[in-house]
């Protein structure tokens, strides 16, 4: 990629260096995260369950198996796991297929990282099939690589899929910055050793300096923001 923009420094302090930015897709990048639970109070509403509104903070962020096995159990219903998982992703689609907002902030940061040939991929907990679709809308020429949730043996909050992106890109995990919206992506990155922005999209997510940064909106978010999480490596 050729860029007419002037390369930024990527080193803050001595021997500290930012290599790569990896993101994640739901609620960080696209404005998607109602999107699973409005897919989920409708197909459980069919099968004749209210869902409670409390439960949303349970299974927001996590793999489908979690969140549709922990919503089979809380309600009983006469489902199994691969016959849901079938009706969220179909109830998924046919959203993102009508709109898809993206988050503020995030078509610039994807630019600029771009821009400045940050090595850069997409690490999502959300199937293949489902990545492809929304990739077409943030622009596949953004990533390097995506990472999806059924790609990989243990997903989020397992460090599994932070670690295959790193060893993907040939760099080190603690070098490289995360920017997730829910605490099972943070859970996952923080496992990998890679410094985390949270952009808390549903549920709240606490700092933890100096590896978690937690910031209201991707618009705070840009490459020298990145690169000062790299400034104090222990």
């Amino acid at each position: 990629m050729t860029s007419t923009v002037p390369a930024l420094g990527t080193r803050t302090a001595e021997g500290s260096a930012l290599q790569a930015v990896l993101l994640d897709m739901d609620g960080t990048l696209v404005d998607t995260e109602g999107f699973w639970w409005d897919v989920e109070v409708e197909v459980f509403a069919a099968l004749g369950h209210t869902l409670d509104e409390a439960w949303r903070h349970v299974v927001v962020g996590g793999p489908m198996t979690r969140s549709a096995g922990f919503l089979i159990e809380a309600t009983g219903a006469a489902i199994t796991l691969a016959e849901l998982s079938v009706l969220l992703n179909q109830g998924f689609e046919d959203r993102i297929d009508r709109a898809l907002p993206l988050m503020p902030g995030a078509a610039r940061l994807l630019s600029e990282l771009s821009a400045h040939e940050i090595p850069t991929a997409l690490v999502s907990a959300s199937h293949r099939r489902i990545i492809d679709r929304v990739m077409i809308s943030l622009g596949p020429e953004h990533f390097s690589f995506s990472v999806a949730g059924d790609e990989v043996a243990r997903t989020k909050p397992h460090p599994d899929p932070y670690l295959l992106a790193a060893t993907r890109l040939g760099v080190d995990p603690a070098r490289c910055a995360v920017v997730e919206d829910t605490a099972t992506g943070v859970a996952a990155a923080e496992a990998a050793g890679c410094r985390v922005v949270a952009v808390p999209s549903v549920a709240p997510i606490a700092p933890a300096p100096p590896r978690r940064t937690v910031v209201t909106s991707l618009e705070e978010v840009d490459l020298p923001f990145l690169q000062g999480l790299m400034t104090y490596l222990g």
